[in-house]
């Protein structure tokens, strides 16, 4: 199933629901106020809601796709975690996992604009897939990793390279405003067998620029659960994006850094195409 938030062009309130082909099933009829009430429900009672035969279906034209979770708890995010990533970034394979946070203020949905400011002349782009967190856990044994994640979507890790690099520490150039393009849906577990096995690219008008397998990851989904469990506990709604494969702008020659007016289109296989354009901030 897909979970989405999406709100009325006539009411911008965030409202959970269920996409099915080019219509949304309103879950907030139901008494669910949000995607992380949705999936504290857990994904069988979510399929139940399917067969309800009065729950209100809305065209997909008709709405808006917002973030899948607008606001998450925490945004975690790991550096370098393909190996081509990592040569292409003049930096050492890690031994550990690199996590660094996004700021869940960056979060915007499909089709919203990734707003560029004057702060930054390096922009770039990273398509990563992101592990959502649909039970809490602490100390989560590796083989135990699924028990504890609802489903996947698409993260846009934008980041300001010159902000970023001019210091050890990444999280604020990786933050500013509409930087974390989310979504389109989060797709739970049970359509995925295999996360490790999935073809991830990103492309900006019509030219492929990342394109990748996830199967190249060097922390793969068990090790990060289980590394951030035994630091932090894991939260209902916490995104862990996995890390992002070559061919970011800041590893090409001449680099290639975003410019106002360009469309990204990320995608991964199994959870849709993630769109934003590119404009400048106010």
């Amino acid at each position: 199933m897909k979970l989405v938030s999406f709100a009325f062009f006539s009411d911008p309130t965030p409202r959970p629901g269920l996409l099915v082909g080019d219509e949304v099933l309103d879950l907030s009829p139901l008494g669910v106020p949000d995607t992380a009430s949705a999936m504290a429900l857990g994904a069988e009672a979510l399929q139940q809601a399917l067969t309800i035969s009065d729950v209100s279906r809305i065209a997909l034209s008709g709405v808006r796709l917002l973030a899948p979770i607008p606001r998450p708890p925490r945004i975690f995010c790991v550096g370098l975690n393909y190996r081509d990533h990592a040569i292409e970034s003049k930096m050492e394979i890690p031994k550990v996992p690199t996590l660094f946070l996004k700021l869940p203020s960056a979060v915007i949905g499909p089709e919203e604009t990734v707003r560029i400011p004057a702060l930054t002349q390096q922009p770039d782009y990273e398509v990563e897939l992101a592990l959502v967190v649909g039970k809490a856990g602490r100390n989560i044994a590796p083989e135990d990793w699924r028990d504890h994640i609802f489903g996947y979507t698409i993260l846009n890790d934008v980041s300001a390279r010159d902000v970023q690099l001019a210091t050890s520490q990444w999280t604020l150039g990786k933050s500013f405003d509409t930087f974390c393009p989310l979504g389109p849906a989060i797709v739970s577990a049970d359509e995925i067998p295999d996360p490790h096995a999935l073809d991830i690219r990103l492309s900006i008008g019509g030219e492929v620029l990342q394109h990748s397998n996830t199967r190249e990851l060097i922390f793969k989904a068990p090790d990060l659960i289980a590394y951030l469990s035994s630091i932090t506990q894991l939260e209902p709604g916490d995104i862990i994006s996995t890390g992002t494969p070559a061919g970011v702008g800041l590893g090409r020659t001449p680099k290639r850094w975003l410019q106002p007016g360009e469309t990204m289109i990320a995608e991964i296989e199994g959870l849709g195409r993630l769109i934003n354009p590119v404009g400048a901030a106010d």
